[in-house]
């Protein structure tokens, strides 16, 4: 199936759009065939603030408004104890909202922006979103990362080359519980590296320390850099160490 094709035979979608390079061309996609397509930005605690303003910004740009949906996701009990189905919980909890929300503006049909690299073989967060019978076209059609990332460049879409980047959720180890206080520090620490011209690593929590991970090309770099990275990491951890495993 081709993308035209899925949008001809659904052309009327509420969309759960993240700003990343696949939910970005999905839009696109759909806008570019036709569709009556609504973003939906659900905005919770574990989307860093650039994320918001990608995903603001390419709505600008294809002439779309997106729907900012506010959620608590820490109010989920099971979502702040952070168990190992803890992406179970938060998609459970993010796209029912977002499909409430849809139902409203009357959109019965959800999709998102998994694509055909994706591996649903053993992630929570897949189950969650067949339970809801949220749809994926990237997917259905066929289209990996790459394929979207080169389609993206051709129709000048400034997600193009955007990292991939996971929630921030996903710093803390699993077991550990989840505060806002501690992800707000990850998202400044990460702030922090973004502005040193850092691009594709991680901050991961270790007890009271900053645990860096980057990926090859930059770790040098970073070892070079320790103590200014260091110090710019210090108002969020007193503890900082650089994983020689790269990303």
């Amino acid at each position: 199936m081709e993308l035209s094709e899925f949008f001809r035979e659904n052309p009327r979608a509420a969309l759960g759009f993240s700003g990343g390079v696949d939910s970005a061309y999905l839009l696109w996609a759909g806008l570019h065939y036709g569709a009556d397509i609504r973003p939906y930005y659900v905005k919770t605690a574990f989307q860093p603030q650039f994320e918001l303003e990608d995903a603001l910004r390419l709505g600008r740009e294809l002439g779309v408004e997106v729907t900012v949906l506010e959620r608590d996701i820490l109010a989920q009990p099971l979502v702040a104890a952070n168990p190992a189905d803890r992406c179970y919980h938060c998609k459970s909890a993010l796209f029912g909202a977002l499909a409430q929300a849809a139902a409203q503006d009357g959109y019965s049909l959800i999709i998102d922006g998994t694509n055909a690299s994706d591996d649903a073989g053993d992630r929570p967060g897949m189950r969650a979103l067949k339970e809801l019978s949220v749809r994926s076209p990237l997917r259905e059609c066929g289209l990996t990362k790459g394929e979207i990332r080169e389609k993206s460049k051709e129709v000048g879409l400034f997600t193009w080359d955007k990292p991939a980047y996971a929630c921030l959720a996903t710093r803390i180890p699993t077991g550990v519980p989840i505060t806002g206080e501690i992800l707000q520090r990850v998202e400044q620490a990460e702030d922090q590296l973004f502005r040193m011209r850092y691009t594709d690593f991680r901050v991961r929590v270790l007890g009271d320390a900053a645990r860096l991970q980057f990926p090859e090309n930059q770790l040098e770099r970073a070892f070079g850099e320790r103590e200014a990275i260091r110090q710019a990491l210090a108002a969020t951890f007193p503890e900082v160490l650089l994983d020689l495993k790269t990303r």
